[in-house]
């Protein structure tokens, strides 16, 4: 059934107008479809990510968005340089190390932020 097709993620936002400067500025996301100031598709590797407008908007309080990179020090080190501030969270088995915000355990790194509304982002490498 479902596992023969794709999944995307979506995100909801107040102000699709100030979050793109963040998705296109910062993050490097690549719009390719819109409907009018209510949704925008963003291109993401071979992925997904539509973004619309909702006055819930920020409510989730987990990881909505997860990005499995080669290098999370650089790519956290590229998205501080454009202004994106990293979050720390205690979780089982990971330990913060260093000035990066970067969380290590046995076989993996992460890092967390959020996007203007309050929504969590995550890059890892396992």
């Amino acid at each position: 059934m479902l596992g023969k097709h794709d999944a995307v993620a979506t995100v909801t936002l107040k102000n699709l107008t100030a979050a793109k400067k963040v998705y296109e500025g910062a993050l490097g996301l690549k719009p390719i479809d819109a409907e009018g100031e209510e949704v925008v598709v963003y291109e993401s590797g071979g992925s997904r990510l539509n973004v619309y407008r909702s006055q819930f908007a920020g409510t989730n309080k987990a990881t909505a968005v997860t990005w499995a990179v080669d290098d999370v020090e650089g790519e956290v080190r590229a998205l501080k340089s454009k202004g994106v501030a990293f979050e720390h969270y205690d979780m089982p088995g990971l330990k913060l190390q260093g000035d990066l915000h970067v969380a290590e355990g046995e076989d993996m790194k992460v890092a967390w932020f959020k996007d203007p509304d309050g929504n969590i982002f995550s890059l890892v490498n396992r």
